[in-house]
This record gives C-alpha cells, sequence and structure tokens, in this order.
C-alpha cells in the first residue's frame, strides 16, 4: 500500500522527517496488517523487534501501574509511526498499544529495517530524527506531570487535544471536535474521574472551558497555558 501524506487540522504526521524518498524504502519492506477495533497490537513485556506505521485508524499508547490503572501516553493517527527498538539489545515492550478503531498497519521489522538504515544513510539520520521527536513528546508530557501536578498536566492535555481536534470559533474560542468521557480524560494524566470532574467544574466557574453539547469548547486558552507554564512548542511536539 503506497501511503499518500493528508491534511489535518492539527499537528503534522510524526512522519515529517521523513523524505519522500526515503519514505518510500521503508513503506518498501512493511506488512500490511489489517486490525478491528480494540484490537491489541502489543503488550507491556512482549519481544519489543517492530515498528508500526498507521495507514488508517487510530491507535492509543498505555502504560498500567501495579494498582491496574491506565495511563494513557500517545494517540497515534493516520500517518503516524510508533512503536520501540532498542539499537544495543533485544528489548521488551514498555508499553502496550491498542486500536480504539479499525485499523490499517505497515509493519516494519527489526531486521529488515536495520538492513535498509545500513544501506542508506540518510534514512539513517532521519530515523534519528523521529527518534528524538518521540523522545521529546514523552519528556513534554511527563514534565507537565511532575512539575505542575495534576491541574497542570489536565490544562497541558486540553492544550493538545486544541492542537489535534481544535476548530476555531467565534470570538478566539477553539472546540475541541472530539467527545471524551471524564474517565478518559482521567486516563491522559493518571488521575481519577472525580478529580477530573472537580478540575473541570473549577475551570467552567472561571470561565476557561465550557461544555457545549458534551463538547468541551476553549474559551480562554491562555489561563490553560499560565497554569502549565506552556513553553509553546511547536505543533509535532504538543500533541495528544
Amino acid at each position: 500500500m503506497l501511503f499518500t501524506p493528508v491534511n489535518h487540522e492539527g499537528p503534522v504526521q510524526n512522519t515529517k522527517f521523513f523524505s519522500r524518498a526515503n519514505f518510500k524504502l521503508l513503506t518498501g519492506i512493511m506488512h500490511e496488517c489489517k486490525l478491528p477495533a480494540h484490537s491489541h497490537i502489543f503488550m507491556e513485556g512482549e519481544s519489543s523487534d517492530k515498528l508500526y506505521f498507521l495507514y488508517s485508524g487510530r491507535v492509543k499508547i498505555t502504560k498500567s501501574t501495579e494498582n491496574g490503572k491506565e495511563f494513557v501516553l500517545y494517540v497515534f493517527r493516520e500517518g503516524d509511526m510508533f512503536g520501540h527498538l532498542d539499537p544495543f539489545h533485544d528489548a521488551k515492550q514498555s508499553f502496550s498499544a491498542k486500536t480504539t478503531e479499525d485499523c490499517v498497519l505497515g509493519i516494519l521489522h527489526r531486521t529488515d529495517l536495520e538492513l535498509l538504515l545500513w544501506q542508506h544513510s540518510q534514512l539513517s539520520l532521519e530515523m534519528m530524527k523521529w527518534m528524538g521527536l518521540m523522545h521529546r513528546i514523552t519528556q513534554t508530557k511527563f514534565r507537565d506531570l511532575m512539575l505542575y501536578g495534576k491541574p497542570g498536566a489536565l490544562c497541558s492535555t486540553l492544550i493538545r487535544l486544541a492542537n489535534c481536534y481544535g476548530v476555531p470559533q467565534q470570538g478566539g474560542s477553539i472546540l475541541i471536535n472530539l467527545k471524551l468521557t471524564h474517565s478518559e480524560l482521567a486516563d491522559y494524566i493518571g488521575s481519577t474521574r472525580e478529580s477530573v470532574n472537580r478540575m473541570l467544574n473549577d475551570l467552567k466557574r472561571k470561565q476557561v472551558l465550557a461544555f457545549p453539547d458534551g463538547y468541551i469548547r476553549i474559551d480562554d486558552i491562555g489561563y490553560l497555558k499560565d497554569v502549565c507554564s506552556c513553553e509553546n512548542c511547536p505543533v509535532e511536539i504538543c500533541r495528544i
């Protein structure tokens, strides 16, 4: 399957660093796989010897705590690549990946990818840039959670959702065109539904947020940025 990049009203695909020619090399060694919604792609503890490219659909990457709480680290969309490969030894998966809707994946096996990188030095450089981008996304998410607590993590998550699914409204508001339950929002920040409910109500009282028809509308994104000390990262990093 030949992938043609699509235009999203949100962050660019995380494969932006790959040139057209080198991306064609990658698609040439991919094995296509179709999975229905709610399928597990890999689980924590399994061998980490593949990368995955998302032709269509949506995938969430999660980390489970000892008490069974699920923390959502990433949500990948069409045009994104995900997975973890350790260049020094056979690694195990640190996270789990699950489809949230019907997906078509391209699977890159480590042995095939290593040979390709050895043959094409420019592709190796672009792969390093992709890995660096993924590390920065992870670092910024943990920074928000560790330095600014649950309120900062929630405000950061709302900003990231606005970058991915935001639709500008009259008056400067931003409507997040994705319905999320309080439990789902709690999974993004490692909190409880009750805590998220209290924080959202507080933001509503301060006229920072509104909830028309079950959606979230951000009326004062500047307030959210102040709470999490937003560093105005590029949209390819500030994404959910």
